[in-house]
């Protein structure tokens, strides 16, 4: 678990926002994924800061930065960051929310970005229609609805195996720190709290104007829908490309830390 000690405040507009800085040499920006912080990269902090500047902050409404009170959207705020540390353009790394946010940066600020790698993610504008994300979904917004905790997170924990494996399948330090993390941003917030998040739009018309090299990572046994939508993104960009990591789903950072480093790594080494 990450240090209080180690963790940085930028006082936004709206609050301060948590980050981690570590490292020297090109900035590296590791974005997170929903319902989670910044320690979804804890195996990815250390080995990439031995060559780069890594910077994690915590989006707003998770983990130890604050929760919005006004309107706000995801590119802004991470734009906000990258101003306030003087870095840029930086190469944006984000998994599920974190790889939206990625591409929702290099939509609205190109002069920011040099590079995404965008994992389990395409845009901000994804819709999970696979039936079988849907009734997790569901039977997260029936748990929340009825104040139950942890049948929330039984129901969210289901995303770390995926649909064609179970949670013996996982590794349990996997499985805890998810929970862990999930917990936390949980009881930030209350069920009938107004969500200030305001979505980009169009964002696919915008795609193809995409300057800057991306790469698209997935688990292999993650969403369909998910894969397909993230292979389309690497398509569409004229510099694209797409990976798989095999046996895993929608964390493969966390269950296969040192392949998905080692892809990252070689990523940034063609800059």
């Amino acid at each position: 678990m990450t240090a209080a000690s180690d963790l940085r405040f930028f006082t936004s507009a709206d609050g301060g926002l948590a980050y981690r800085d570590t490292g020297a040499g090109d900035p590296v920006v590791l974005l997170h994924s929903g319902f989670t912080d910044h320690r979804v990269f804890d195996d990815q902090i250390p080995a990439l800061a031995r060559e780069y500047r890594v910077i994690a902050p915590d989006v707003r409404g998770h983990g130890a930065s604050a929760n919005a009170s006004r309107p706000f959207r995801w590119a802004d705020d991470l734009a906000a960051l990258l101003r306030h540390l003087d870095t840029g353009p930086a190469v944006l790394v984000g998994v599920s929310m974190g790889g939206a946010i990625a591409t929702d940066t290099v939509i609205e600020y190109p002069e920011l970005v040099r590079a995404v790698v965008a994992c389990g993610a395409s845009t901000s504008e994804f819709e999970y229609t696979a039936p079988w994300v849907r009734q997790v979904q569901a039977d997260q917004t029936r748990a929340l609805g009825e104040g139950d905790v942890e049948g929330w997170l039984t129901a969210f924990l289901r995303f770390v195996p995926g649909e064609h494996r179970t949670l013996d399948d996982v590794d349990p330090d996997v499985l805890r720190r998810v929970r862990e993390m999930a917990l936390g941003t949980l009881t930030k917030h209350t069920p009938d709290e107004v969500n200030h998040h305001v979505p980009l739009t169009g964002t696919w018309a915008r795609v193809p104007k995409i300057d800057v090299p991306v790469l698209a990572v997935n688990g292999a046994l993650d969403a369909p829908d998910l894969i397909a939508d993230a292979e389309r993104l690497a398509r569409t960009v004229p510099d694209g490309r797409s990976t798989l990591v095999e046996g895993v789903a929608h964390y493969p950072n966390m269950e296969r830390p040192e392949v998905f480093t080692d892809i990252v790594a070689g990523f940034l080494r063609t800059l």
